[in-house]
């Protein structure tokens, strides 16, 4: 079967962290999309979205079914996705979820009501409903590898969860408010302080004293020190020291300096405003809490401040003393003021990060750079 996930024309609208990804490659709870739907069915992904990314996200022009990339899925309703009539489309209300062939034959959803993904920060938003799903499914029937007596739980053991290799000592972990998810070989090192939701995929680390609020997701290969709030990190990125970061979206390959620190609430505790690269202007949103969303390869130097609902896109780098200014165009150097960042050197920085892990950017990842930088 071949299975598309579809962008449903809101790339723009979860942008940066769509600049360099579909919609349904975005992380949310543990998973993404793409790594839902792969334990969910034996389908070969594909993806509608934009045509600069399908070199490393490929089309299909034979599709069986097409899912709403915005959608996450449960158990129970990628069954009846799968198992849809010919030209059939499923909706919840007016929202359609998936659909087969020509889509004439309307299908409502009387399920659970699904978490929908419509705006970003509906990624920190739902974090806490997504994280429950997703350690429900990848923890039904499987035993956790025991917890040494060096640490403290509070509530309910069961809700902990760690994988082959997963390295947990005196810390405090509290299960009250949410399951804690520790992935393969991940760690959470001495002195830390966790109230779950948490969720850390495989060789993340939480460094030592870290000070962690629920909604947590740290994607594979992050290592996160300080105190964090309702953050989620792609993979791949580190902010390895003190610092609050609090409501807040961190791409791929992405480094906060030490002791950067971010507002997430406005001094006079209104909704907050926020770049939106789909009207190319700041929009007005429902959110009383909003912290920085950053694109992938963006870094920031020691001492960083960031005011509430700042924007940065991609390969940014950023410096000095004051708060820069709440949008941080993709290729931009500077602090106060800023300057293009040369695109070869841009390049050169990525590789020198990826090459620490043993990676380093492959020809479809460059042209999509390439590409940012030319637009």
């Amino acid at each position: 079967m071949k299975l598309v996930l579809s962008d449903n024309g809101l790339h723009k609208r979860f942008a940066p962290l769509t600049l360099t990804r579909p919609v349904g490659d975005l992380r949310i709870g543990i998973l993404t999309n793409t790594e839902r739907w792969k334990k969910l069915s034996n389908a070969t992904i594909f993806y509608e979205t934009e045509t600069y990314l399908q070199g490393k996200f490929p089309a299909t022009e034979q599709a069986d079914v097409v899912v709403n990339g915005a959608v996450i899925p449960t158990k129970e309703l990628a069954q009846v996705i799968l198992s849809l009539p010919t030209n059939s489309v499923l909706k919840y209300k007016d929202v359609e979820l998936a659909r087969k062939g020509n889509g004439e034959e309307a299908v409502q959803w009387l399920g659970d009501v699904p978490i929908i993904l419509s705006q970003r920060w509906h990624l920190y938003q739902y974090n806490d409903r997504a994280l429950e799903q997703d350690f429900e499914l990848l923890t039904a029937g499987k035993m956790s590898q025991s917890l040494s007596k060096s640490n403290t739980i509070i509530g309910d053991a069961s809700q902990i969860f760690l994988e082959e290799g997963a390295v947990v000592e005196a810390s405090i972990l509290n299960t009250k408010s949410g399951p804690i998810y520790v992935g393969k070989d991940a760690e959470i090192m001495e002195g830390c302080i966790v109230r779950g939701g948490l969720a850390m995929g495989e060789h993340s680390a939480l460094k030592m004293g870290a000070k962690v609020y629920g909604a947590v997701t740290l994607g594979p290969h992050c290592k996160v020190g300080g105190e964090v709030n309702n953050v989620i990190f792609q993979a791949y990125s580190n902010k390895g020291h003190d610092g609050f970061l609090g409501n807040a979206l961190i791409g791929e390959w992405c480094n906060l300096g030490a002791d950067t620190n971010t507002s997430n609430l406005k001094n006079n505790y209104g909704n907050v405003s926020t770049y939106s690269y789909e009207t190319k202007s700041e929009v007005k949103t429902d959110m009383q809490f909003m912290g920085v969303c950053m694109g992938d390869h963006s870094k920031c130097g020691i001492n960083t401040m960031f005011n509430t609902a700042t924007v940065v896109g991609v390969s940014c780098n950023i410096f000095g003393g004051d708060f820069p200014q709440k949008f941080i165009p993709s290729f931009s150097w500077g602090g106060q003021s800023f300057v293009p960042f040369k695109f070869e050197k841009a390049v050169e920085y990525a590789n020198n990060m990826m090459r620490r892990r043993g990676l380093q950017l492959t020809d479809a990842e460059i042209s999509i750079l390439k590409f940012l930088n030319e637009e």
